[in-house]
């Protein structure tokens, strides 16, 4: 049973404009259904991620996983991680459970755990969209704190991106 809501656009077409840069992952195809490993109920795993061509200036990254179809008006963050030094390229599958490099830390998903959340859309629900970014920082540290809710650090992110690199999966039950 569909709750029959309209798509919701695509949520980082409606910030504001910042260059693009590259995202690309062994674990999650652009556009395509998100592999078990990503799903809550399956694997809850966070997907191996690596990115380039970030812009000069650079000095740190913000990497975060949003669902904007799940049944409420402000989506659902699966995933937020903070402060993820700047020589940093990739997560490893799995990064999100373990060591996390230098001062990097996670805000509390909507799911209430510091970490990843694999995809859990409602049985029957219509195809959920899950946003895989990486927000590259202009500075050394985002200014947020372990407590920060997943939209002080996206407003916060409005001020301070310099880029964003996205990729998206999608999931449905």
């Amino acid at each position: 049973m569909s709750l029959d809501r309209p798509v919701a656009p695509n949520p980082y077409d409606l910030l504001p404009r910042v260059p693009s840069f590259t995202v690309t992952s062994a674990d999650v195809t652009d556009g395509a259904p998100l592999k078990d490993d990503q799903v809550a109920a399956k694997g809850n795993t966070s997907p191996q991620l690596s990115w380039s061509g970030a812009p000069e200036g650079t000095r740190s990254y913000v990497v975060t996983c949003f669902d904007p179809d799940a049944p409420t008006p402000s989506g659902f963050w699966h995933w937020v991680l903070v402060d993820v030094p700047a020589d940093v390229t990739e997560l490893a599958t799995g990064a999100a459970a373990g060591e996390l490099p230098g001062e990097a830390f996670h805000v509390r998903n909507d799911g209430g755990q510091h970490g990843f959340m694999g995809a859990a859309p409602p049985q029957g629900d219509q195809v959920h969209r899950y946003y895989f970014v990486v927000h590259a920082v202009g500075a050394p540290t985002l200014g947020v704190d372990a407590d920060a809710s997943p939209a002080v650090v996206s407003f916060n992110l409005a001020f301070k991106t310099l880029g964003r690199a996205v990729l998206h999966g999608t999931y449905q039950y």
